[in-house]
This record gives C-alpha cells, sequence and structure tokens, in this order.
C-alpha cells in the first residue's frame, strides 16, 4: 500500500511474564510473537516498517537482523515512559510519502490479514482522525475499556487503573491497534500530558484529544475477540499458542492433509506439508520443516528442520533434525537422525539406528541397532545390525567411506579413516582398521578355538540336582 508506515511497538518489558528474554521474542508455535506482527505488516506491502524497541533491544535487533527481506527502519525508545512516548521516537523515521501509519503491537500477534485491511479501509473512506479497534470480552480485566458517548460514538480510552467502578463494568475493550495521519497522530502527541496512575504518556489520551477538536474516531468491533488477544503472562501466552495451533492445523488440512487427531498433532508455524500426506496422533513437526506428498507419519514422531521427499514413511517414536530425506524412504520404528543426515531415494534406517553427518545411499539399509557417524555410504550397500562407525579419536572426528554394493556383516567396528570399496564383504564381528579394496573380502577377527569341556556334565549334574 502506497504511503503507508507501520510502527510495531515492541519496547515493553513483560513484567508479568517474569523472564529475562524480551516479551516479544517468546515463541508461538515456534516463531517469536513479532514474527507474526511483522509478517502481517509486510503483507500490506508498506513503504517503511518501523519497529520501536527497547527492553532487551541488543536480543531485539538480533531477531530483526533475520529479517532483513523487510523494508526496516529501527528506532529505539530509550526509557520506557507509555505507549505515547514510544509513538513519538518514530517522529523522525516517518518522511513525506507517508499519508497513513498504522500501529500494531508486538505483543498482539492474532491478528489476521482481514482484519487489518477493513480498518484501513474505514479509514481511507471515512476520513477520522484515528481509526481504532476494538472487541467485547466477557472477561476485560487488564485491558482500556472503551467509553462510548450519545450516539454510540467513541468519547475515549481509560486504562484500568484510571477506570471508575461503572467504567470497569464495560465490556468493550481497546485492542491496542490505530490508523491515523501523521499531522493529526504526532500533534496529538505533543499535547498528551501524563496524568495518570502510572505516570505514563498513553497512545490512548489522543482519543480523547480527536474527539475534543471535533475530529472524529471510528472504531471497528472485532468479530473474534481472540484476535485481541496479547501476551502479558505465561498464561496468555499459552492461550495464544492455542489459538495459533489450531489455525495452523486448519491450514494444513484444507491443503488436502489427514490429521488423525489434530489436537495431538503439533505443528509449527513454518513447516510446510504436501497433499495426501497422513499425520499420526502425538507428532510434533518443528522449525522449518517440509514434508512432500503422500508421506505416512506414524506416532510419537518428531521432525524438526528438515526435508522430506514425496511418499517417504516414518515409523513410530523416530527423531529427525536437520536432516535431508529423499523420495520413497523408510525411517524407524525408533530411529534418530541427527544434524546432516542424508537418506537417498529408496534407502532404509531401521530399529533403534542413528545417524550423524552421513550419507546413506540410493536402495542402501541400515535395518536394525547402528551408528553411523561421519560417513558417506554408496548405493545398495547393506549396513548388518550392531554396525559402529568408530568416527571420534578422543581429538576430533575421521570420515568412513563404503562403496557401493558393499555387504557388511553384523557387529562390525569400521574404525575411521577407513575406506571400504565397491563389492567389499566384512564379515561379521571384525573390527576393520585398514582400507577394503573393491571386491574383497574384509575380516579381523580372532580365531575360533573349541576345546573339550572338562568338568562340565558334573557341573551340570549339580545344577540340575
Amino acid at each position: 500500500m502506497t504511503g503507508l508506515a507501520v510502527i510495531v511497538l515492541a519496547a515493553g518489558q513483560g513484567k508479568r511474564m517474569k523472564t529475562t528474554l524480551p516479551k516479544v521474542l517468546h515463541p508461538v508455535a515456534g516463531v517469536p510473537m513479532l514474527r507474526y506482527v511483522l509478517d502481517v505488516a509486510q503483507r500490506l506491502q508498506p513503504d517503511v516498517i518501523i519497529p520501536v524497541i527497547g527492553h532487551g533491544r541488543e536480543q531485539v535487533r538480533e531477531f530483526l537482523a533475520t529479517q532483513q527481506h523487510l523494508p526496516l527502519t529501527i528506532v529505539e525508545q530509550p526509557e520506557q515512559r507509555g505507549t505515547g512516548d514510544a509513538l513519538m521516537v518514530t517522529k523522525s523515521a516517518v518522511d513525506d510519502r507517508i499519508r497513513t501509519i498504522l500501529i500494531l503491537n508486538g505483543d498482539v500477534p492474532l491478528l489476521t490479514d482481514e482484519t487489518i485491511k477493513r480498518l484501513l479501509s474505514i479509514q481511507e473512506h471515512e476520513q477520522p482522525s484515528v481509526t481504532m479497534l476494538t472487541a467485547s470480552i466477557p472477561n476485560p480485566k487488564g485491558y482500556g475499556r472503551v467509553v462510548r458517548s450519545e450516539g454510540n460514538r467513541v468519547s475515549k480510552i481509560v486504562e484500568e487503573a484510571d477506570a471508575s467502578p461503572e467504567e470497569r463494568k464495560i465490556l468493550e475493550i481497546n485492542a491496542g491497534t490505530y490508523v491515523s495521519t501523521p499531522s493529526f497522530l504526532y500533534s496529538a502527541l505533543g499535547a498528551i500530558q501524563p496524568k495518570n496512575a502510572q505516570k505514563e504518556f498513553y497512545l490512548t489520551d489522543t482519543i480523547e484529544i480527536a474527539v475534543a477538536k471535533g475530529k472524529g474516531v471510528a472504531a471497528l468491533l472485532l468479530d473474534d475477540p481472540a484476535e485481541a488477544h496479547g501476551v502479558n503472562s505465561r498464561a496468555d501466552l499459552a492461550n495464544v499458542e492455542g489459538v495459533m495451533r489450531w489455525r495452523i492445523r486448519e491450514r494444513i488440512m484444507a491443503g488436502g492433509v489427514t490429521l488423525v487427531d489434530p489436537q495431538s498433532t503439533y505443528i509449527d508455524y513454518a513447516v510446510e506439508i504436501g497433499q495426501d500426506t497422513v499425520v499420526y496422533p502425538h507428532t510434533a513437526l518443528e522449525g522449518a520443516t517440509t514434508v512432500g506428498e503422500r508421506c505416512v507419519i506414524r506416532s510419537g514422531v518428531r521432525i524438526a528442520d528438515s526435508m522430506l521427499g514425496c511418499a517417504v514413511t516414518i515409523l513410530d517414536s523416530s527423531v529427525i533434525s536437520d536432516s535431508h530425506i529423499r523420495d520413497e524412504v523408510v525411517v524407524g520404528p525408533f530411529a534418530h537422525l541427527r544434524p546432516g543426515s542424508v537418506l537417498e531415494q529408496k534407502s532404509k534406517v531401521g530399529n533403534f539406528v542413528e545417524m550423524k553427518k552421513t550419507v546413506l545411499g540410493r536402495g542402501s539399509k541400515a535395518s536394525h541397532l547402528s551408528y553411523l557417524g561421519d560417513s558417506r555410504i554408496g548405493r545398495d550397500v547393506n549396513i548388518g545390525a550392531g554396525t559402529v562407525t568408530c568416527n571420534y579419536d578422543g581429538t576430533q572426528k575421521h570420515e568412513t567411506i563404503i562403496g557401493d554394493g558393499t555387504f557388511v556383516g553384523s557387529n562390525t567396528a569400521l574404525v575411521a579413516p577407513v575406506k571400504i570399496g565397491s563389492g567389499a564383504l566384512i564379515a561379521a564381528g571384525s573390527t576393520i582398521t585398514n582400507d577394503v579394496s573393491p571386491d574383497e573380502l574384509g575380516i579381523a577377527r580372532s580365531k575360533q578355538v573349541n576345546k573339550p569341556a572338562k568338568g562340565l556334565k558334573r557341573k551340570r549334574k549339580q545344577v540340575s540336582s
């Protein structure tokens, strides 16, 4: 939207959260709650987004540095002296291009695009001094109340600490979202005084100024009051998390994905899942995970920041992080894929197999009870049960390389650095410390010796008696 500036208030401490982390950085469905507000702002295509930071400014700056695709101009509020003061510090960041200012709160992550567009539309067509967002809720404790005069016009907003007993009975609350013009907003902010219980400069006082000047105030009452839910406590955070996660589930299911038990399926904000995939109960898909089409994810699975191709099956109680799984792969049950694991097409990792920084080639299998770390494994390789790549010498990690078509027998230890050539056969129970050439048999174990069992019959007889 041409001529639009979006100001995001993100300077507050959040004392009731009892935390050292800036309130706006607390995660909701896997990302800082501030991310939702910035994303809504960006979809409006404004000329500039102006985050106001204060408490925990260095941590907030660090997060904002990851959002370089946004047209950000960051300003600091040196002292937290109220929302009015926070807005005053933005004046120098609003240039002559800007005709409309939208004010959002960094701790109100549930606002939708549709609501913001309606608010902007009212401002554009009715052209009041201020257009504000309100909500009617059964328990308005902690919120500023919207006081209306004759004709149902908004006359002022009174904060709860300053409200009379009658005003506290009002159920309509201030949602903290406004649209105004630069000329009115900064003029009104210059006129407000900290005449309240908190001794702060309240943005809400600009409403009373607009009414007194006969400028007019428009209000949009939310259809869904949950959108106005701000985060001021851990309980608020949990409530917002629940609403957001349900929205995510609805979006995923609308895309053609089956969630067998949506309520027990936890899907983060940035996760993408292809159609005809089935996700069973008690699963968690986290971070920037992407899942292709026609996959099956069984119960008890946790997948974080990983890429799954199409027709992948993840069996019960497997844990996967920072890994890449290509088409038609089977993982689990009880498998653990640690960062840097790559499973090529039609490979298999079975029960109680752990992988780390390892490539498992197309059609290769590690079906049971193995550890594969810092390894490159070729195509059509069989890794027998109990195989371990011994990658750490106490000082540094070393690589194991296994060529195409190799058969590694059960209970084998491959002491890195070591290279097994294509088509080689490693005998079960071997400890391999030297390279094995292609098509060779590698065997490294003590010769079996059978001796007469002297006295064995007598001992058996004693036990049985």
